[in-house]
């Protein structure tokens, strides 16, 4: 490969990567897209001639960017209960059966992580997202400041996600 074909294929690599980045709001993730678009590229290039491979490229990247986005949504959105409603409730009554199941299975597997953590971010985190109190009146309740009280919240979201994940 030729050092100009390489620093096309760099430039080009970084102009998904950031692309990516815009759809899905994350570096992490846009990485991961972009990285899952080349094997895929790769995999179709090599059962048929591909007569624009940057647009075939560009539109997996931003296929796949919709796939995170959607995966993100759909595990976050646990976590938008309002103040009434707990989380033996969250499963919905007008589901099928199936999804009544996996429904119960998640909410059993987010409590689990809850449980994990401790408690003054598990505390944190439930006012928060299932309270839905503000950082001041967190920082006051556990006697933190609201820098800490984001940082709580943060690092016991970032596990319940990576737990449903």
């Amino acid at each position: 490969m030729s050092t100009a074909t390489y620093k096309h294929s760099a430039q080009a690599h970084g102009e998904m990567v950031s692309y990516a980045w815009r759809l899905t709001g994350s570096r992490d993730q846009a990485e991961e897209v972009v990285q899952e678009a080349y094997v895929r590229l790769a995999e179709a290039a090599a059962k048929q001639l591909l007569e624009k491979p940057a647009a075939y490229l560009r539109r997996v990247v931003h296929n796949l960017a919709l796939d995170h986005i959607r995966s993100r949504k759909r595990r976050e959105r646990i976590f938008v209960a309002d103040s009434d409603t707990n989380l033996a409730e969250m499963a919905s009554t007008e589901a099928s059966p199936e999804q009544q199941t996996l429904s119960r299975m998640e909410i059993f597997r987010l409590q689990e992580a809850l449980s994990e953590l401790p408690d003054n971010i598990r505390i944190a985190v439930e006012m928060h997202r299932l309270g839905g109190a503000k950082l001041r009146e967190i920082a006051e309740a556990l006697d933190v400041s609201t820098t800490q009280a984001h940082y709580f919240i943060r690092k016991g979201v970032a596990h319940c996600l990576t737990k449903l994940g």
